[in-house]
C-alpha cells in the first residue's frame, strides 16, 4: 500500500504516541488496577479496550469527522456518564471480593469482556480525544491528502505504542498482584477498588 508516511515518520509518530502512552493517567490506572486485582489477561483486555477507543479517534480525526463527534455532544455526554456508573460498579465488586488470588480464581470470560469495556469506555469517555488527535497527528501526516494506506499504518503504530506500554504495566501490575501475601493481596485489592470507584466519580462530575 502506498502511504504519505515516511519511515522517518512513522518512528517519530509511534515515539511520541509510547511516551504521551507511558505518562500516568486514568488508562493507566485502569490497566494496572484490573492486573493486579484479576490478573495480567485482564489488565490486557483493558488495554485492548482502550486501544479500541483510541483507534476509534484516529479514525475520526483523520477523516475529518470532528464535526460529527461534536453533534454527538449528547451521546458523549451519556457514555461519559455510563462509564462512570458502571467503573463504580467495577469498584464496589472489586471491593467484596477477597484476596488478588481469589479474585483471579473467579475471572470468567464475561468478566473479561467487562475489563475490555472498562478500557473502552473511559477512552470514549474522554470528550478532548478527537481535538487531541485533531492537534497531534497533522505534525506526522497531512490530514488533507490522507489515503486508507495512512490510516491503516497510523493504527498499526497506535496499536504498536499504545498498547505494547498499556501491557507492560499490566504485565508489572499483574507480578506485583501475585508476589503479595494474603493480607497485602486484600490491601490491594482494595486500593484497585478505590481507583476504579474514584475515576468513575471522575468521569460522572466531569461529564
Amino acid at each position: 500500500m502506498e502511504t504519505s508516511l515516511t519511515f522517518v515518520d512513522a518512528a517519530a509518530l509511534f515515539g511520541a504516541m509510547a511516551v504521551l502512552a507511558a505518562v500516568p493517567s486514568v488508562s493507566v490506572l485502569a490497566v494496572t488496577a484490573r492486573a493486579a486485582s484479576s490478573g495480567f489477561v485482564h489488565g490486557a483486555c483493558t488495554a485492548l479496550g482502550v486501544v479500541a477507543g483510541d483507534v476509534l479517534f484516529i479514525l475520526l480525526a483523520l477523516f475529518g469527522l470532528a464535526l460529527l463527534v461534536e453533534a454527538m455532544g449528547d451521546l458523549f455526554f451519556l457514555a461519559r456518564y455510563l462509564g462512570g456508573v458502571y467503573l463504580i460498579w467495577l469498584g464496589v465488586a472489586l471491593w467484596r471480593q477477597g484476596s488478588v488470588a481469589a479474585a483471579a480464581r473467579e475471572a470468567d470470560s464475561g468478566s473479561l469482556f467487562s475489563s475490555f469495556t472498562t478500557g473502552l469506555l473511559i477512552t470514549l469517555g474522554d470528550q478532548k480525544a478527537v481535538a487531541f488527535y485533531l492537534g497531534f497527528l497533522p505534525a506526522f501526516i497531512n490530514l488533507a491528502l490522507v489515503t486508507y494506506a495512512d490510516a491503516v499504518h497510523v493504527i498499526l503504530i497506535a496499536v504498536l505504542a499504545v498498547g505494547g506500554v498499556k501491557l507492560v504495566y499490566a504485565c508489572l501490575a499483574a507480578r506485583l498482584g501475585r508476589r503479595t501475601s494474603a493480607v497485602a493481596g486484600r490491601a490491594l485489592n482494595v486500593l484497585a477498588a478505590g481507583v476504579m470507584f474514584a475515576v468513575g466519580v471522575v468521569l460522572i462530575v466531569g461529564a
